[in-house]
């Protein structure tokens, strides 16, 4: 505790020890971190990982979607960039957002400006920092084909500039040097701001209407592992409705699972369990998880 105590000194954000991570998740399970820490400004974050550095104490970014946390935990300092919320327009159609910005807060402001290349994003919760590090899409694109630099915190407290193309983009991954992703330049694309908000209102009825955004999930469990989505799959296979604990397979979407009120992450687990060895049985498939799943064994 007196290593965390030297770590978090001096910063400017809020400081919680033993917070609980389930507040920060979209699935709304997670045990406690040693120390939660929301940086006030990206100065705190290069301080905190300069501190972190010294004390060889870990760093662990939360973002909150496609993510599960384990029921003991994560150790070390987890960072939330909630504070992280500014955009500012560039010239060119290119917007620079902070990492804390919501994807809907940010679809919101290229609207506004008339900006297409966005839109496959609309009804996607994450942040802007998520969004990159997963590479995150939806049948309408994904986010490489809007990002055109990176800014990073690197394990030593700098500030490191990484142009797309020096990042390896592949599906719901994005290969990228060591450390916190604090900002995204965007390159974006003038357009008709009604038909902008038409393709975004579309396809936020269609999410609506296929996926359980009522209740508390982190998205789509498994990758598509080929022509046949895995919700099809797992629906082929009878495991929608199927349940551990509170942890249920959406009866509305076979690839998402969600917390029914009580989840614990064990559930939750032991049904991605169940999921996979019964798509197998049936199918011959083997489900690779798109889900993050970290914390303490």
């Amino acid at each position: 505790m007196r290593d965390l105590r030297t770590v978090v000194a001096g910063i400017k954000g809020t400081v919680r020890f033993h917070a609980p991570l389930r507040e920060y998740t979209s699935f709304k399970i997670g045990g406690p971190a040693d120390v939660l820490v929301e940086p006030a400004d990206v100065e705190d974050v290069c301080q905190l990982a300069k501190q972190a550095a010294a004390a060889k104490v870990p760093i662990f970014v939360i973002g909150g979607t496609n993510l599960l946390v384990r029921d003991k935990g994560i150790r070390g300092v987890v960072v939330s960039l909630s504070r992280l919320r500014a955009i500012e327009d560039e010239p060119d159609h290119v917007i620079y957002a902070e990492g804390g910005v919501g994807m809907p807060t940010l679809i919101g402001h290229a609207i506004r400006r008339s900006l297409s290349g966005l839109e496959w994003a609309a009804g996607i919760p994450g942040t802007v920092a998520g969004c990159v590090v997963m590479n995150a899409g939806t049948r309408l694109g994904e986010m490489r084909s809007a990002v055109k630099a990176v800014r990073i915190v690197d394990p030593l407290g700098r500030i490191v500039d990484c142009p797309a193309s020096e990042i390896e983009f592949s599906y719901r991954r994005a290969k990228l040097p060591k450390g916190v992703v604090v900002g995204v330049w965007l390159q974006l694309k003038p357009g008709s701001r009604r038909d902008i908000e038409r393709v975004v209102k579309d396809y936020l009825r269609y999410r609506k209407d296929t996926q359980p955004l009522t209740l508390p999930n982190a998205g789509c469990v498994f990758k598509n592992p080929g022509k046949e989505p895995a919700g099809k799959l797992i629906e082929a296979v009878g495991l929608k409705g199927a349940r551990v604990g509170d942890a249920q397979v959406s009866e509305k979407h076979g690839n998402f699972i969600v917390n029914l009120g009580r989840a614990r992450a064990a559930d939750v687990i032991a049904l991605i369990q169940k999921v996979r060895r019964q798509v197998w049985r049936r199918t011959g498939i083997a489900l690779e998880l798109e889900l993050k799943i970290v914390g303490q064994v």
